[in-house]
């Protein structure tokens, strides 16, 4: 039984909730499509110049940043955490997230309410 009270609001949030979750799917997808994208340019990047030099600052700031965007993002659905948790547990695997931020961020993700 729905309160006539609020009912409105509830319903159309649920309605927003269920219309986003493609959105945020799809979001994640890139976010995780940019890391991989950043990482091989980083890879590049010492291939080519080493690792000094402003190129290999700016390559590593960027594979971070797209790094960081990832374990920021709120995953609502169940397929968004297995796919974030999944990504994450690759790169943690390759001993690359382990920076605070990295877990400040996914610990901020984790109460993020929709």
């Amino acid at each position: 039984m729905l309160l006539q009270s609020g009912s409105v609001v509830v319903a159309t949030t649920v309605e927003a909730m269920a219309l986003d979750a493609p959105r945020r799917g799809t979001e994640l997808a890139a976010l995780i499509e940019a890391h991989r994208s950043a990482y091989a340019a980083l890879g590049r990047t010492v291939e080519e110049t080493g690792s000094h030099g402003s190129a290999f600052e700016k390559a590593c700031r960027t594979e971070e940043e797209t790094l960081l965007a990832i374990c920021a993002h709120p995953s609502v659905t169940e397929d968004d955490r297995m796919a974030k948790a999944s990504y994450l547990l690759q790169i943690e695997a390759r001993g690359e997230l382990d920076l605070p931020q990295h877990m400040q961020a996914l610990l901020r993700s984790a109460m993020w309410k929709a």
